[in-house]
């Protein structure tokens, strides 16, 4: 069938952004200065229609006729030096191709048989082929998924015979051949491959493919969490699991609000009305290292997807994002083989999240990026969601025999073939080779429209049970669900992309925006109309069964079958050392300053204090109206808030609060102490905002080097200080998530470990969101409180200390029993009203904090150092758990702060200056305009002011 081609670009006499934006990226960023203009355009092809059917599609659908001009089978880009074309490659999830087939045919053109769409870059200048190489390898083409279009394609249609069910004989497999089969794609040990050889020799069968890659699916560390599970010992001594621990605590601190705890997609406490707040924060490192824009946009879809998994299907009402990236001008040749540049990095990832909650209308309103060098060879990509749903459906509930499997949402393809596995192992300078297939491209219109129609299906109480089809896709869902009573699945009977999927690829496909659904048989009828209202395919692919057994069909052969028990409860339980690592470290104490400006924008502008305006600004906070504190705030909308508050029922005052703290620097120094700072952090973020901490719910992200010996000691240690923080607190964990893959073999064998990250995030319900609290000073001669207690001598880890070379093993040390004695007085002086500003201390410590309050307010700060500190010290420390409070006068500190450590700092000022003394002896006098600069400057360097 013929292929019409149509070409869209911006008219000449208006701007060309995405040309313009590339541009620069070229000159600043690759440093070629060759190019004197480049503009792009978009290639839509269409197959199975006449070039008048893309004539009107070009003109109805595809072109907006005030800025764009297009043409049909023939050039746009006429007179550019070079054209180069970038597209997909076949086979790959182009969002695009499934909207413009729906679209035509609402638009009455139903012969269209297949699309697709890229783009032309149209360079002007002198391009050398050694640029242009340069320009497609760093910026254009992910080899993993795009491709430099040559020749025009005879099809569009992807074509193939699937092929048949393979049996591997694994009962004569000795164990070279066992681990040979796990190398690469399973990612199973030597012990667990015998396991399954054994179940299989006790049948007197062999493994198909099918089973082989469900037990590879179900028994990942990524789904399995088998090192949270398993024994630890600790110089001899066993321990109780990791996983346990922290389920225990959260069941010993008994919290009334807690719904539901790490026993559904995401954990759910009481709100208000009858209603429930769930939360979820997931990982997407190994994909988003080897495709960013796609990994970052499924590691939203997945974590929204869990949101709407729960109980019988919750509202998505907003999303999250935290990164750990290498420096964006870290040099090329430190970049490790077969890794990406942290510059490209960190810019795809931010584009792939915008996108996805941009497009689904859910707000992404917290978030934050670190920075540390061995974040070269792997990011930390970490993505949460939260959402609402009435307390009377967010139970955790199950199917039973004679329910109805149903898959809903997008169709299934070769993308995420393998992603739960090799999410699970160490990445190597082969992975973007080897595991290319576990790579997605979300699409998040789709995702939207079954969100919506599920809401729907979960109103009229037609939904029995319902799951993400994440990791594993099918295989996850249904051989979860069927758990307790079995379920018989065909799957031919499951719409695909293309053909040519083999069985056990249909069945463990990770391809994106599906669901499974337990619906009873009566429901079926219904379900169906709904989804045709929203756009939204829905089959029924099979059953659920009281045989205990997952069953799996194809075109009526068994290609699969395994005991639930076996599935389930069959993995070999682990026993992991754990052995403590020799931490020496040399005292090196920075020279105490004598250029006081040039240290506090140098502190300033560290990237891990720096402004993130730039990426918070490319996400939508207020798509849904709820915002009542947004991430940033002041007189000039630039000041950044401790968190976000959300009012995400119309019509009501209450709302709810959204935090986070990480700390990867820390964590690499001291694993118990860093892990302590990430809990406080997020905890302090939220109270500083007017939260109750009493009232708050914690979700922890473990993202931690592959567990040897060492490494499991300090995850063992991390553990311990969560559980140490419950009971101190009382506030519990009631969802969480390990990624204990980060780790990178080079080619010659050499190990690099990538920072640990336990990434602490926190929620809570606000009953008035009018009675909150921003960080911009609100008034000049107010006096300004330092609340909280800190050693100022606790300073390793810090960002001065990190500009200054200089080296301690004193850690910021938290004590969490005096800790919530503080929350909770401040909480009490925010619901007050006697608090005009507060903003809680943490990367930059107190001098970063009163500039970034200062720049709110439009004001200045007048402060003293105690006499016998250390001025640099007290000025950079960063123990978190620490305040600065505004107050109208001294007698209010006194009357709101006396049960727990303060101080009086100063006033704020008319002047836009910080002058700080001690004394009586002035250190430094410097203007916020010369800080703000310094603090805007990295991001707006990556980003161009965006």
């Amino acid at each position: 069938m013929a292929i019409q081609e149509v070409r869209v670009r911006t008219t000449p006499y208006l701007e060309d952004i995405k040309g313009k934006y590339l541009l620069r990226e070229i000159q600043n960023t690759l440093h070629i200065n060759g190019i004197t203009g480049l503009v792009t355009a978009k290639v839509y092809r269409l197959e199975g229609i006449s070039v008048q059917q893309a004539e009107f599609l070009a003109r109805r659908l595809l072109a907006e006729e005030v800025f764009q001009n297009y043409t049909v089978n023939e050039t746009i880009i006429k007179d550019a030096d070079k054209l180069v074309e970038v597209a997909y490659k076949p086979g790959v999830m182009n969002p695009e191709a499934g909207s413009i087939l729906k679209a035509a045919a609402d638009l009455g053109i139903t012969e269209m048989v297949a699309a697709d769409s890229s783009y032309e870059y149209g360079f002007y200048g002198n391009l050398t082929d050694t640029d242009t190489e340069l320009i497609l390898s760093r910026l254009l083409v992910n080899e993993t998924v795009e491709k430099v279009v040559t020749e025009k394609p005879a099809t569009l249609i992807i074509q193939g015979q699937p092929g048949g069910t393979r049996v591997i004989p694994i009962r004569n497999m000795d164990d070279a051949a066992l681990l040979e089969l796990s190398k690469d794609n399973l990612f199973l040990s030597l012990e667990e491959m015998q396991a399954i050889r054994n179940y299989f020799i006790n049948l007197d069968r062999d493994s198909t493919d099918c089973e082989i890659e469900t037990l590879a699916q179900t028994w990942s560390e990524h789904c399995g969490h088998k090192t949270f599970k398993a024994t630890v010992l600790v110089n001899g001594q066993a321990k109780k699991p990791l996983y346990q621990r922290l389920r225990e605590s959260t069941n010993q601190a008994a919290h009334p609000l807690v719904l539901s705890a790490f026993e559904d997609d995401s954990g759910v406490m009481h709100f208000y009305d009858g209603l429930a707040l769930c939360g979820k924060v997931e990982t997407h490192n190994s994909p988003s290292a080897i495709e960013p824009y796609g990994g970052a946009m499924t590691g939203s879809g997945g974590v929204f997807r869990d949101i709407m998994g729960t109980g019988t299907g919750a509202k998505v009402i907003a999303s999250t994002d935290m990164f750990c990236f290498a420096p964006p001008d870290l040099p090329d040749d430190e970049v490790p083989p077969g890794c990406l540049h942290p510059h490209y990095l960190l810019r795809r990832v931010v584009d792939g999240v915008r996108d996805y909650g941009n497009r689904m209308g859910i707000p992404t309103n917290n978030g934050s990026v670190h920075f540390h060098r061995d974040f070269k060879a792997k990011p930390s990509v970490i993505v949460g969601a939260y959402g609402l749903i009435p307390a009377a459906d967010a139970g955790k509930r199950r199917p039973v025999t004679g329910d109805l499997a149903v898959a809903i949402g997008g169709r299934t393809g070769r993308d995420g073939i393998h992603g739960a596995t090799f999410s699970s192992g160490e990445m190597t300078s082969r992975t973007m080779d080897v595991n290319s297939s576990a790579v997605q491209i979300g699409h998040a219109i789709e995702e939207k429209r079954m969100s919506d129609a599920l809401l729907r299906a979960r109103e009229e109480k037609l939904i029995r049970a319902i799951t993400d089809c994440g990791a594993g896709g099918f295989a996850s869902a249904f051989g979860e669900m069927g758990e307790d009573t079995g379920v018989r699945i065909y799957l031919d009977r499951a719409p695909l992309k293309y053909q040519g999927l083999a069985p056990w690829e249909i069945w463990v496909s990770e391809s994106q925006e599906r669901m499974g659904l337990a619906v009873p048989p009566e429901h079926m009828e219904r379900l169906e109309a709904i989804c045709r209202e929203h756009n939204v395919e829905v089959t029924v692919i099979g059953e659920f069964t009281d045989t205990g057994k997952l069953e799996l069909f194809y075109h009526d052969e068994l290609v699969g079958e395994l005991t639930m028990e076996f599935l389930h409860h069959g993995l070999p339980k682990r026993v992991m050392r754990a052995v403590p690592q020799e931490r020496p470290v040399q005292m090196i104490e920075p020279d105490y300053p004598r250029d006081w400006e040039h240290a506090c924008i140098q502190v300033m502008q560290h990237l891990n204090v720096c402004s993130k305006e730039p990426i918070v600004r490319m996400y939508d906070h207020g798509v849904q109206g709820s915002s009542a504190l947004p991430p940033f705030a002041g007189e000039a909308g630039n000041a950044p808030n401790d968190a976000v508050i959300i009012a995400p029922v119309p019509g009501k005052k209450y709302g709810a609060v959204i935090a986070h703290g990480l700390n990867p620097v820390l964590n690499a120094i001291d694993p118990y102490a860093g892990s302590i700072w990430a809990a406080t952090e997020a905890v302090a973020n939220a109270v500083a905002s007017g939260a109750n901490p009493d009232e708050l719910m914690l979700i922890d992200n473990f993202i931690w080097p592959y567990p040897d010996e060492a490494s499991m000691y300090d995850l063992d240690r991390a553990v311990d200080a969560c559980v140490d923080f419950v009971r101190a607190t009382g506030m519990p964990f009631i969802s969480g998530k390990d990624s204990l893959s980060s780790t990178y073999r080079a080619p010659d064998g050499s190990v690099l470990k990538i920072p640990p990250v336990l990434c602490i995030s926190c929620f809570g319900r606000i009953p008035d969101v009018t009675q909150t609290v921003s960080t911009d000073f609100k008034q000049t001669g107010s006096v300004i409180v330092l609340v909280g207690q800190r050693e100022v001598q606790q300073m390793s880890g810090s960002s001065y200390f990190d500009i200054t070379g200089a080296a301690s093993p004193h850690v910021p040390v938290i004590d969490p029993d005096r800790l919530i004695t503080t929350l909770r007085c401040l909480y009490q002086a925010n619901r007050s009203g006697k608090v005009l500003a507060c903003h809680d201390i943490s990367e930059g410590g107190l001098l970063a904090a009163l500039a970034e309050m200062c720049l709110g307010g439009g004001v200045g700060a007048s402060i003293e150092v105690p006499a016998g500190e250390r001025a640099d010290y007290y000025l950079f420390n960063e123990t978190a758990g620490c305040f600065l409070v505004e107050l109208d006068d001294l007698t209010q500190a006194v009357e709101l702060f006396m049960d727990v450590p303060y101080s009086i700092l100063g006033k704020t000022t008319a002047e836009p200056n910080i002058s700080v003394t001690q004394d009586n002896n002035s250190l430094f006098n410097i203007a916020t305009a010369k800080l703000f600069a310094a603090w805007q400057k990295p991001m707006q360097e990556v980003f161009g002011g965006c």
